[in-house]
């Protein structure tokens, strides 16, 4: 997760990255790819794409960017990248 932060220019921002190689945060959310699509080529327990926004340990809001025939939210991730999340914020308070 280290390399990623260093590679994406975030490390030792206020952004952390957080693994979850057994899927226990991502089964927990209720977030865990249940679409036939990626167990069919070999991925089991992708988790989808999300964000949470949180405030003092109190969720707020979630977002998943996924569509019906896009599971992963990878042809559209719109829903859940900062652009959208600023404007969750926004609305929020």
């Amino acid at each position: 997760m280290q390399a990623w932060a260093k590679d994406q220019g975030i490390e030792g921002s206020m952004v952390t990255f957080f693994a979850d190689p057994a899927a226990e945060l991502t089964k927990a959310l209720g977030m865990e790819m249940t679409h036939p699509g990626p167990p069919s080529v070999g991925i089991i327990g992708r988790c989808k794409r999300f964000a949470i926004y949180a405030v003092d340990e109190e969720i707020k809001a979630v977002v998943v960017s996924e569509g019906p025939d896009d599971p992963a939210g990878d042809n559209d991730p719109s829903a859940s990248l900062a652009p959208a999340m600023l404007e969750v914020v926004k609305n929020s308070s």
